[in-house]
């Protein structure tokens, strides 16, 4: 018998994998923090044998070399990876034996990088399941265009032939398991479901039921932004990540945040929006905790900017500092916790801004108020509408635009609040007057505001 656990990044939209037996197994993408993988192969009483990575990493680190360093275990690489350290390098048709007559074998298949390698898993001969990385996803593909501008084109056109090579090889019942499509940047398209199989994927994936011109021409036309941080990943990948230092940051007293601020250092508060509005140290961002943290904040935050969390409970910041490593924010200058009141000097007051709904902004406009409504969605999001006479900034974009908000009271939405609450806080920490639209974007319409298909 043998065993596949998956293992949910649900910060990042990314999934690794433990496969083995009875006495040994094999890890597919570690996460950079690899405790929860050696405790899940203890769980199945299992020595990890081999680990595997797909490609190099552009979306977050990973924890491959030393998982293999620690557990002695062989580290599998793409032979055409351009690495700095020792690994055991793997080329198209490479087999290694994972437990009695569980066996994992190499598939070349670029696209995502030019590298790019799937591992399918036999267990007597009979394939089970592939781990596809960033090649065939839950009804889409990886993007092609993390690599360099001049081989998009190219790597559009390998995706397309790499998942028509793992359909040909590969019967209907064996199990897709993807690293990328659960909300990753890395994804071309999000995933539609929770699972799959070879066969699903036949009849409903585009790079399996589209021509290839017809796929590379829709896959192109679809591409988003590139979160600014991706640029750091992979050459971190490539020399060899360090290991993490997970302990507690340095505590962070009231004077301390207060130094923080004056010297242009980040205090990100990760208290809920709701709380955030309500009350925080005035200059601090407001980046929800269980929300999408490492990938916003490592997208907005000047790469190496130092970082001091501020939370309600010292679980929330060991949380966010895991969080943070797997996109190579390795430790926080300083961290706070406990009453927010604690976080400023005596006798200060802590800043605030309303939060309201659509309908309320909707309100706001008939009477006649000077309404600023900020739209930070992606480009990609407004295809479905706007608000009309909204100004659009993209989240990612707004630090370095501020100066580009009209004067008066800016009343900041995306699809649903999160972002709003970061882009309310980046604003607010510059002295302008707020309000964060906490309600989801379909109740714009609800609400009588005018919602415009052009864009």
């Amino acid at each position: 018998m043998f065993f596949v656990d998956t293992l949910t990044f649900e910060g990042l939209g990314n999934r690794s994998y433990l496969a083995g037996g009875a006495r040994s197994a094999v890890v597919i993408d570690p996460p950079r923090d690899i405790d929860q993988v050696i405790a899940a192969a203890a769980r199945h009483g299992a020595r990890i044998a081999y680990v595997a990575e797909t490609h190099v990493h552009n979306d977050y680190v990973s924890g491959g070399l030393e998982l293999a360093r620690i557990t002695g275990a062989r580290y599998l690489v793409p032979a055409a990876a351009d690495v700095s350290f020792a690994r055991v390098p793997v080329a198209d048709g490479d087999t290694v034996p994972v437990d009695e007559g569980l066996v994992l074998r190499a598939v070349a298949t670029p696209g995502h990088t030019p590298h790019h390698t799937a591992y399918v898993l036999e267990d007597g001969g009979r394939a089970v399941a592939a781990f596809t990385g960033g090649s065939l996803l839950i009804g889409t593909v990886g993007r092609p265009d993390l690599v360099e501008p001049r081989l998009t084109e190219r790597l559009a056109r390998d995706q397309h032939a790499s998942a028509h090579r793992l359909a040909a090889a590969l019967d209907d019942e064996v199990r897709v398991l993807p690293t990328h499509g659960f909300g990753s940047f890395c994804s071309s398209a999000q995933a539609t479901g929770d699972a799959t199989t070879i066969g699903k994927e036949r009849r409903t994936n585009d790079a399996l039921t589209l021509d290839a011109d017809a796929f590379v021409a829709q896959l192109l036309a679809g591409l988003e932004e590139i979160p600014a941080y991706y640029a750091h990943m992979g050459p971190l990948n490539a020399a060899g990540p360090a290991p993490v230092d997970l302990t507690p940051p340095e505590p962070a007293d009231a004077a301390r945040i207060a130094e923080r601020l004056a010297a242009g250092e980040w205090v990100v508060d990760l208290r809920s929006r709701v709380a955030f509005a309500a009350g925080h140290v005035a200059g601090s961002f407001n980046f929800e905790g269980d929300g999408r943290l490492a990938t916003y904040l490592a997208w907005l935050i000047p790469w190496g900017k130092p970082v001091t969390l501020l939370a309600e409970t010292p679980e929330q910041i060991a949380a966010a500092q895991r969080e943070l490593v797997r996109v190579g924010i390795d430790r926080p200058a300083g961290a706070a916790t406990g009453d927010p009141l604690s976080w400023i000097p005596e006798g200060g007051r802590l800043a605030s801004f309303p939060r309201a709904s659509f309908a309320e902004l909707a309100a706001a406009r008939e009477r006649g108020e000077p309404v600023v409504v900020l739209d930070v969605r992606r480009d990609s999001e407004r295809a479905a509408g706007c608000v009309e006479g909204a100004v659009h900034i993209p989240i990612h974009q707004l630090r370095d635009r501020l100066d580009e908000v009209p004067p008066g009271t800016v009343w900041v939405h995306c699809a649903g609040g999160m972002r709003a609450a970061v882009g309310a806080s980046l604003l607010d920490a510059v002295g302008r007057r707020v309000v964060a639209v906490d309600d989801g974007f379909e109740a714009a319409a609800e609400a009588g505001l005018t919602v415009i298909d052009s864009c």
